[in-house]
Formats: structure tokens, C-alpha cells, sequence
């Protein structure tokens, strides 16, 4: 278990109304505490950011955004910017997420260019990396992982490690039911670790948080934060209900 502050963050996806969001929202906040150590994060649909804004107000749960456009402003019809995100009181951004990657074809150079984006509007950005199964069989995981961080954070520095979260997720084990074994997820994120350390240095590196995400659930969460180099978890459809998303957040009680 590592000496960094774990999070534990909820992305919603394209999952609940506004009402229903930030019902949920302020469920997760009254379950949580500051006192576990823990820190919160949910990440509703754009359409809800501004109710659960709204009411996560004085409780323990941080604000996410599901993704942006790297650009302050513009002709960009559809899109959403860094500076209206922290107009509405978001702290974090994920961005590189394997459904962004692969359904919506997003490119690392892209994704590179949202980090610095969401970096220059003062959000944490949350950037995603992974392999699909194919890589993994192909014994190519790390080689899929380091150049997707290499090219998402190609330029981009980092004075100090409250910057940047990373998260690992196995394409394979998102949504799938199938959960990569503690051991499995540790060796990654050790190794992402050590390029951290590498690319940039050890104290930077020992800083970052890394997230693991893929099918985590209360039933499994206890063991993957029990290894060294997983500080926390990108949570999907366990998150989506108080009773799935509250025994993550609060494993250590």
C-alpha cells in the first residue's frame, strides 16, 4: 500500500439525468469522509456537471470532467473548453480513455494536446493508458503504454507530482467483468512507475498517482490497493450506484 493519498474516482460515462446524477452525487459525498484518507472523485455527463457542482457543496467529493477540447475558445461546435469546466468548479479532466481511443478514434498526438489544455485551465488532467488484448498477447503492453504516455505527455512539463494522475486500464477488463490479478496490475504500474522516473525523476515519480481501472468492485478493491503502485481506481459501472461505488471509496473501514 502506498504512501499516496489514494483516489477514487467515478466516471459515469453516458449514464444518468440530472436529477438522477446529482442524487447520486450527494449519496457518495454523505458515505464518504475526509477522515478514510481517501479522496473522492465523480465524473457525471457535461449535462450534469453544473447540478453536481451544485450539490457535492461543502462534502467530501471532488468534480470531474469527462473530457475537453484543447482550445480556450472557438468555432468548435459541440465542444467543451478547460476554462468552462473550472467555471464550473471541475478539478479534474480524464482524458485518453480507451473509449475515446478506440470507439471515437482520438489520436495520442490529440490527447497530448488536451493534457496541455487541461494543464494551461488549471484542471489535473486524468490521462488514461492501456493496451488492448491483442497487445497483450503479443507481449507488447508496455511497448502500447510507454508510447501512448511518451506521446501524451511529449513537451509537456511537470514541476511537481500533484499535475498529473495516471490511470492504467486493460482495454480487455473494462466493462468485460474480467479484472486484471493485483499481481498482474502491479507489475504494469511499477513499470510505468520506473519510465515516470526515467522521463522526468525518482521524486516525480514517486509523487504521481496511478490509478488502476478495469471491473473494479468492493469484492476486489482491497487487494489491488494492497500492492505498492496502485494508488486508487478509475471506477465504471460500479460507480453508477451508491451501494456498488460506496464500499470502493471506503475499503479502508
Amino acid at each position: 500500500m502506498s504512501e499516496r493519498t489514494a483516489l477514487m474516482a467515478g466516471n459515469w460515462k453516458m449514464h444518468l439525468t440530472t436529477a438522477k446524477a446529482a442524487e447520486l452525487a450527494q449519496e457518495v459525498g454523505r458515505g464518504s469522509s475526509d477522515d478514510q484518507g481517501v479522496e473522492v472523485m465523480v465524473a457525471p455527463p457535461f449535462t450534469a456537471l453544473a447540478a453536481v457542482s451544485q450539490a457535492i457543496q461543502g462534502l467530501p467529493v471532488k468534480l470531474g470532467a469527462q473530457n475537453l477540447y484543447p482550445a480556450p475558445e472557438g468555432a468548435y461546435t459541440g465542444e467543451i473548453s478547460a476554462p468552462m469546466l473550472a467555471d464550473l468548479g471541475v478539478t479534474y479532466v480524464i482524458l485518453g480513455h480507451s473509449e475515446r481511443r478506440h470507439v471515437l478514434g482520438e489520436s495520442d498526438s490529440f490527447i497530448r494536446d488536451k493534457v496541455a489544455a487541461a494543464r494551461e485551465g488549471g484542471l489535473i488532467p486524468v490521462l488514461c493508458c492501456g493496451e488492448l488484448l491483442e497487445d497483450r498477447e503479443a507481449g507488447q503492453t508496455m511497448e502500447v503504454i510507454q508510447t501512448q504516455l511518451e506521446q501524451g505527455l511529449k513537451d509537456i512539463p511537470l514541476e511537481n507530482s500533484s499535475n498529473l494522475v495516471l490511470a492504467y486500464e486493460p482495454v480487455w477488463a473494462i466493462g468485460t467483468g474480467k479484472t486484471a490479478t493485483p499481481e498482474l496490475a502491479q507489475e504494469v504500474h511499477g513499470r510505468i512507475r520506473e519510465w515516470l522516473a526515467g522521463r522526468y525523476n525518482k521524486d516525480l515519480a514517486k509523487g504521481v498517482r496511478i490509478l488502476y481501472g478495469g471491473s473494479v468492485k468492493g469484492s476486489n478493491v482491497k487487494a489491488l490497493m494492497a500492492e505498492a503502485d496502485i494508488d486508487g481506481a478509475l471506477v465504471g459501472g460500479a460507480s453508477l450506484t451508491g451501494e456498488a461505488f460506496l464500499p470502493i471509496v471506503r475499503y479502508r473501514l
